[in-house]
């Protein structure tokens, strides 16, 4: 078969929300798809700093910070983060109407004093907020926002209690940002990311193809929520989890088992990956 380029999310995805290790069958299947000339990347909301824990796992290269961020083997081939301008405005009409936020530079991430608060009421979680609670619990390079020192910011992830606490920013910010919410019906706290129109996860995919001069057809996405389809109406095959978003099915070429259940192996092997 024609060399693939493989995308991976994380969080949902590739691992459960917040955690760094992927099950063995997952790793199997990837090194067995690298073994075979097939290429694997990350394609993942984190900043570079959340990936880093797996890049022990040898990946040809990441899409991080959904998008702003491109690493193709040892070379940074896109690195956009939003202006100082974007940032003031965006992180003061936010925080004027209360919403809890996290900014998210290359190295580290800045959470508002009342994060681990506000965590701590959404109860049943969808893989992003799992992710943000694990990050609190374990320390993971997750700083007090005061602590913040203007570096430059790739992402401002959002979380609420009422979906009209983003009005004011998005009413002045739609025209150069997306404010994309994760399944906010099912939860008792709204969560999302604000994240550049210059860039999103598709347009990572895109770059790496240009890069390694590949023809997109010739890739595969894997993916779990929302904030993963750019990615998937950009590659070639798409694949969601079946514990996934039922949106993202719904626009899906394939859908596979839960990643406990073998699903990214599984996937593998039904493509044709592992021969």
């Amino acid at each position: 078969m024609d060399k693939k380029l493989i995308f991976l999310d994380i969080d949902g995805t590739l691992t459960e929300g917040g955690s760094n290790v992927p099950p063995d069958s997952a790793l199997k299947a990837i090194r067995a798809a690298q073994k075979n000339g097939h290429k694997v990347f990350l394609c993942t909301g984190r900043n570079k700093a959340m990936l880093a824990p797996l890049l022990q796992y040898d990946f040809d290269g990441y899409v991080a910070s959904a998008g702003g961020y491109v690493v193709c083997g040892e070379d940074v081939i896109y690195d956009h983060p939003m202006t100082k301008e974007q940032y003031e405005t965006a992180i003061g009409l936010l925080h004027k109407h209360d919403v809890v936020c996290t900014v998210e530079t290359l190295d580290y991430s800045y959470g508002d004093d009342n994060l681990e608060v506000l965590l701590g009421e959404s109860g049943e979680s969808n893989s992003e907020l799992l992710r943000w609670k694990r990050a609190i619990n374990e320390n993971l390079s997750v700083l007090p926002f005061k602590e913040y020192k203007g570096e430059p910011v790739y992402k401002i992830v959002t979380m609420m209690r009422d979906i009209s606490q983003i009005d004011e920013a998005k009413a002045a910010l739609d025209a150069e940002f997306d404010f994309c919410m994760f399944n906010m019906e099912k939860f008792a706290i709204a969560n999302g990311e604000m994240i550049n129109r210059d860039f999103d996860k598709g347009q990572g995919v895109e770059k790496i193809c240009k890069f390694l001069n590949h023809p997109i057809e010739d890739t595969i996405g894997f993916g779990d929520s929302m904030n993963d389809r750019a990615m998937i109406e950009t590659v070639g095959v798409s694949v969601c989890m079946e514990d996934g978003s039922e949106m993202l099915k719904e626009i899906s070429d394939l859908t596979t088992a839960p990643l406990n259940e073998d699903g990214i192996y599984k996937a593998f092997e039904a493509l044709g990956l592992l021969a």
